[in-house]
C-alpha cells in the first residue's frame, strides 16, 4: 500500500475488495483480496486559493432592495461585463435625454422651420433637426466648441436648460468615473504576488510543537503595516445540543507578541503554538487527517505604491 502512495500520490486512497462483491472477477487460488485505487473525494472549500468566498445568499426576499440602497458599492462589487454595460447604457441614455430636450425647445419655438431665414434670432444657431441637436449637446458637454452651433440670448429656456446639463453631467461624471476608478484600483490583482506555501506543516520548533506555513512577496515594493490572522473554521456541536456548521475560531499567530505584524521583504514562516489554548491542542496525528475544518489565512496590508488597503 504504502507503495502504491508513492507511485500515485495523496489524491488517491486504496480500497480492498473481495470476490464476494457483485461485478467482480473470480479469484485464482492463492489470491487475496484486490486493491483498487479510487480518486479522493475533494472537498468544497469554503474559501478559496484565490479568496474567494464560496457563500450564497438564499431568501432574502424583499431584503435585495438593500443592495439598492447602497447603489455605489453595489456597482463596484459587479463583474466588469456589467460595469461597462452600465456605463455605456448611462451615458447614452442621457446624451439621447438632453438632446432631446435641447430638440424640444427647438421645435416648440418654431426654430426648426425658420433657422434659414436671414433676421431671425433662434435659440440655438444652426440647429435644424435632432442630429444637429444632438451635436450641440454633445460640442457643449464635452467642451469642444467648435463656434458653428451656440446658443444666444434670445432663449432664457435654454439658458436654464444649459445649466441644469451642466449640472447633471458634472453628477453623471463624477458617479460613473469615481466607480470605475475605484473598481481599477482594487487591490485584488496585487494578491496574485503574494504567495503562500503550498502545504502547512506541524514539527518541532524550539521545544514546542508548531503549525506552520510561509508567505512571500514577489514584488520589490514594500507592503506597510502588513498584518496577518488566521482563521479556524470547524463544525462543532455545544453543551447544550446547537450545531454550529461553521464556528470561528482564532489561531495565535504570535498577536500577544507582535509576531504578527510583518516586515515582508523576503519569506516569513509563519508560526502557531499548539497549547492548551490551540484549537488543536485535543487532536492527535489520526485524528487531523480525518478532521473536517479549514484554515483561513488573512493577510492586511497597504499598498506602498498606490496607498491602497489590502486584505
Amino acid at each position: 500500500m504504502s507503495a502504491l502512495r508513492r507511485k500515485f500520490g495523496d489524491d488517491y486512497q486504496v480500497v480492498t475488495t473481495s470476490s464476494s462483491g457483485s461485478g467482480l472477477q473470480p479469484q485464482g487460488p492463492g489470491q487475496g483480496p484486490q486493491q483498487q485505487l479510487v480518486p479522493k473525494k475533494k472537498r468544497q472549500r469554503f474559501v478559496d486559493k484565490n479568496g474567494r468566498c464560496n457563500v450564497q445568499h438564499g431568501n432574502l426576499g424583499s431584503e435585495t432592495s438593500r443592495y439598492l440602497s447602497d447603489l455605489f458599492t453595489t456597482l463596484v462589487d459587479l463583474k466588469w461585463r456589467w460595469n461597462l454595460f452600465i456605463f455605456i447604457l448611462t451615458y447614452t441614455v442621457a446624451w439621447l435625454f438632453m438632446a432631446s430636450m435641447w430638440w424640444v425647445i427647438a421645435y416648440t419655438r418654431g426654430d426648426l422651420n425658420k433657422a434659414h431665414v436671414g433676421n431671425y434670432t433662434p435659440c440655438v444657431a444652426n440647429v435644424y433637426n435632432f442630429p444637429s441637436a444632438f451635436l450641440f449637446f454633445i460640442e457643449t458637454e464635452a467642451t469642444i466648441g467648435y463656434g458653428y452651433r451656440y446658443i444666444t440670448d434670445k432663449c432664457p429656456e435654454g439658458i436654464i436648460l444649459f445649466l441644469f446639463q451642466s449640472i447633471l453631467g458634472s453628477i453623471v461624471d463624477a458617479f460613473l468615473i469615481g466607480c470605475m476608478f475605484i473598481k481599477m484600483s482594487q487591490p485584488k490583482k496585487r494578491a496574485e504576488t503574494l504567495m503562500f506555501s503550498e502545504h502547512a506543516v506541524i514539527s518541532m520548533r524550539d521545544g514546542k510543537l508548531t503549525l506552520m506555513f510561509r508567505v512571500g512577496n514577489l514584488r520589490n515594493s514594500h507592503m506597510v503595516s502588513a498584518q496577518i490572522r488566521c482563521k479556524l473554521l470547524k463544525s462543532r456541536q455545544t453543551p447544550e445540543g446547537e450545531f454550529l456548521p461553521l464556528d470561528q475560531l482564532e489561531l495565535d499567530v504570535g498577536f500577544s507578541t507582535g509576531a504578527d505584524q510583518l516586515f515582508l521583504v523576503s519569506p516569513l514562516t509563519i508560526c502557531h503554538v499548539i497549547d492548551a489554548k490551540s484549537p488543536f491542542y485535543d487532536l492527535s496525528q489520526r485524528s487531523m487527517q480525518t478532521e473536517q475544518f479549514e484554515i483561513v489565512v488573512i493577510l492586511e496590508g497597504i499598498v506602498e505604491t498606490t496607498v491602497l488597503s489590502l486584505c
